[in-house]
């Protein structure tokens, strides 16, 4: 079973999914209350092909939906989910 927290440290912040006595990770920064660039995402190869990476954008989206923030996808991995996600375009800058 895996686990997606949180972590915020000013205006940088991270999901991280643990699973497996392993950690994948999709780092960010804000621009202010309306935007977050999604910078960076690592996938260790003990999680590679777990959907660990997918989990980590949907978290993403989701948090974007709740509240009220767009996301700039940085990031080439969050920008691929991106384009086969067509239903997301609603919180992406582009």
């Amino acid at each position: 079973m895996s686990e997606i927290t949180r972590e915020v440290s000013g205006s940088k912040g991270r999901y991280v999914l643990s699973q497996d006595g392993h950690e994948a990770e999709l780092t960010y920064s804000r621009l202010g209350e309306t935007q977050v660039i999604a910078d960076h995402t690592s996938v260790p190869e003990a999680l590679s092909g777990t959907g660990a990476g997918l989990k980590l954008v949907t978290r993403l989206i989701e948090d974007a939906r709740a509240e009220g923030f767009r996301i700039v996808p940085l990031c080439p991995f969050v920008n691929a989910m991106r384009r086969k996600h067509p239903e997301w375009a609603d919180v992406f800058n582009v």
